[in-house]
């Protein structure tokens, strides 16, 4: 049997008794606890619409006191997001139904159909840090030569799409308002039944709401918090996969503990943003092992000496990783537009050669991106 056949087998085996391992190393912190996961949502959905009910009756008080309230609106409506995101995961609560039926609650309050989301959401899971299954639960990213292959209206978009002030101000508009009422083309039929009724739910929920306070009033109350809460669940999904020597491999190499050790941030947060963020700043720990809860991610992460050397962040490493914008498959790294000009002005004046060496692209795809390099 040929040599490379064989230690490609054994390879991939190791992966597989590695994340046999993994699982009997962090099982013990994967069993969900009543009291902590009641204590999560208290501090989350009710403390949530508590605050709404306080920014409605303050209507009649300042419009001021509504925007001040939606400060730590949107902080619990982070929170209740990563409910949300748990029961997605069946580790919230110690029971399968109660984690589907407070999900769908859940999904109703963050403007999100929960069964779908838990699909894609898995396929994430699945395929974070795989250069070849990119676009399912992350932030769209390409490579700098795909990215030196597109047309310039192509790469125009794109840079328009990885703008912070896109990202961060209409993208929450998109991600929670408009793309969760839309059924994709490839959702199977009772994905696009679940999504239709969590659209009917939310219109007479809304329309309830506007018959007794007023269609304004829900406007004002409403908006403030969500944009908000948009803003940060984007800048942290982005943070979370989107740092310089962030993990990025073609399939035939890609490794699931790897993509979760290397590709997925530790964001060290002040503790009252780790509080509002549910933990979920501990990504490298969630992504070996999605059923631990975020409320013992701590201290899965402080037991296991093996998660202390993963790459880590502050918030404000998290604030400059806006600024990178392409995976360098050569460098393998993160880069800015800035940096990956060379690669353009070099396929401009050598041709396509200049990206033949270059990892995932094809002779014809560097044929066309020299075309248009040079125009």
């Amino acid at each position: 049997m040929d040599d490379a056949v064989e230690s490609g087998r054994a390879e991939r085996g190791s992966r597989r008794l590695d994340a046999a391992f993994w699982r009997e190393t962090l099982a013990p912190y994967a069993k969900p606890d009543l009291r902590r996961s009641l204590f999560d949502v208290a501090t989350s959905v009710v403390a949530y619409l508590g605050l709404t009910a306080a920014m409605y009756a303050a209507l009649d008080v300042s419009f001021l006191v509504v925007l001040v309230l939606a400060v730590p609106a949107a902080g619990f409506l982070v929170r209740t997001f990563v409910v949300f995101h748990d029961c997605a995961h069946g580790s919230f609560l110690p029971w399968r139904r109660a984690n589907h039926w407070l999900g769908i609650a859940c999904g109703l309050l963050v403007y999100s159909p929960f069964h779908i989301w838990r699909h894609e959401h898995a396929v994430h899971h699945a395929s974070a840090g795989d250069l070849d299954r990119r676009g399912r639960g992350d932030v769209e990213t390409l490579t700098v030569a795909e990215w030196v292959a597109l047309s310039r209206p192509k790469r125009l978009a794109y840079r328009t799409f990885r703008n912070p002030l896109a990202m961060l101000g209409l993208g929450p508009i998109w991600a929670l308002i408009i793309e969760p009422r839309l059924v994709p083309g490839w959702a199977r039929a009772r994905f696009g039944r679940t999504i239709i009724a969590t659209n009917i739910a939310l219109a007479a929920l809304l329309a309830g709401v506007c018959a007794l306070v007023g269609w304004a009033a829900v406007l004002v109350v409403q908006l403030p918090t969500a944009m908000l809460a948009g803003a940060a669940g984007v800048w942290m999904f982005y943070v979370q996969h989107q740092f310089e020597d962030v993990y990025w491999e073609r399939k035939e190499d890609w490794s699931y503990a790897e993509a979760a050790l290397r590709g997925s941030s530790y964001l060290k947060l002040p503790r009252v943003l780790q509080f509002v963020t549910g933990n979920i700043g501990l990504h490298h720990v969630h992504h070996l092992s999605a059923r631990i809860p975020n409320y013992n991610l701590q201290r899965a992460h402080d037991e296991n000496p093996v998660f202390h050397d993963v790459p880590q962040l502050n918030f404000w490493d998290g604030v400059r990783a806006l600024q990178l914008k392409l995976y360098d498959e050569d460098r393998r790294r993160m880069v800015t537009f800035r940096e990956a000009r060379p690669v353009r002005a070099a396929v401009a004046t050598n041709g396509p050669a200049a990206l033949e060496p270059r990892l995932g692209v094809s002779r014809a795809d560097a044929v066309i991106a020299g075309r248009r390099a040079s125009e």
